[in-house]
């Protein structure tokens, strides 16, 4: 059996047993929505937003879309990674190399990953179109932009938590201007995280009804002593509109462009009121999760109905059976 490795003891990981009767590896939280609407006075939506464990207790970046609609990324802390503290002031990256502040309208969907001691955020961005923006922080009070790694237009950012091979990798999938009717899962190599190359396509959409439309990134892969577990997102078109679906594909150890398992099945889809109605219905997207690496339990943020931030739980060694048993080709 596959098992995470060079994770960390996390005993307060937010977590719930599964419940009696139920059948699939993982499942959500019994007091969702964890950040409901109007968290503060400036943020009227709060969702696909990411957390990692810091100092005994949890820090996140939200995605906050304030009363203009406008979305911008903002800072909390938690105790125990389910009660947060958001900011009312957005989140000020500057340059890297001047120190100039750097400004843009939009700012959503991203994902917080530490490496070596750096917290690294990646999110979309408004550059000439939506592309993939990098920003690191040691201290979550200064955050340093790095160039755009990428032209417009990309998004769904998600880079591997260490190096392989000598370099870093990052997932992404290349769209166009509008809300992209189409989309497949691309892997690019860097060996500093600012000049990015090596473009390979990992996986195309449509091997299951929940992927027809497209396919993305979800949280930052988790590694495994054989490969890779990454959960992406699927959408499919209805005569109602789209279904974003949590899923779950396992990539080689070396060549992560190389797809080992596909589940044929998702793990979640639209099904509570919280995911089926709010200001996007049916939608489930997964940007975060936590591992304690002692008991490979997992808990995963995800935004619900672009207006509600979620959780979900499980554990990696039934998720990666479940993923095997249900892969097809």
């Amino acid at each position: 059996m596959s098992k995470a490795i060079n994770y960390k003891s996390l005993a307060n990981i937010p977590f719930e047993e599964k419940p009696k009767d139920y059948f699939y590896p993982l499942w959500r939280y019994s007091k969702n929505p964890v950040i409901n609407r109007n968290i503060n006075r400036v943020i009227d939506r709060t969702f696909n937003s990411s957390v990692v464990a810091y100092k005994g207790g949890f820090v996140g970046v939200f995605r906050g879309d304030k009363r203009n609609a406008c979305p911008n990324l903002f800072l909390g802390r938690s105790k125990d990674g389910i009660r947060f503290e958001i900011e009312e002031t957005p989140i000020s990256f500057v340059d890297e190399d001047s120190g100039d502040l750097c400004e843009t309208d939009w700012q959503y969907d991203p994902r917080l990953i530490e490496i070596d001691g750096t917290y690294y955020i990646v999110w979309c961005d408004c550059f000439s179109g939506a592309t993939i923006a990098i920003a690191y922080t040691k201290d979550f009070v200064t955050f340093k932009k790095i160039d755009h790694p990428f032209l417009p237009n990309n998004r769904n950012g998600v880079l591997f938590p260490r190096k392989i091979n000598g370099k870093y990798y990052m997932l992404s999938r290349p769209s166009d201007l509008g809300h992209t009717p189409f989309g497949d899962l691309f892997v690019s190599s860097s060996p500093d995280l600012r000049f990015w190359g090596e473009h390979r396509l990992v996986l195309e959409h449509g091997w299951a009804w929940w992927t027809s439309l497209k396919i993305g990134g979800g949280p930052s892969p988790i590694e495994l002593d054989d490969g890779w577990l990454v959960f992406i997102h699927g959408v499919t078109k209805t005569c109602n509109g789209y279904v974003y679906s949590v899923g779950a594909i396992i990539v080689d150890k070396d060549d992560v462009s190389k797809v080992k398992y596909k589940c044929d099945d998702y793990l979640l889809t639209p099904t509570e009121n919280y995911e089926t109605n709010g200001f996007v219905p049916n939608v489930v997207f997964p940007t975060s999760i936590l591992i304690d690496g002692d008991t490979g339990r997992i808990a995963m943020y995800y935004g619900s109905a672009d207006s509600y931030t979620c959780l979900a739980f499980g554990y990696i060694d039934e998720i990666v059976d479940y993923v095997k048993k249900h892969s097809v080709k």
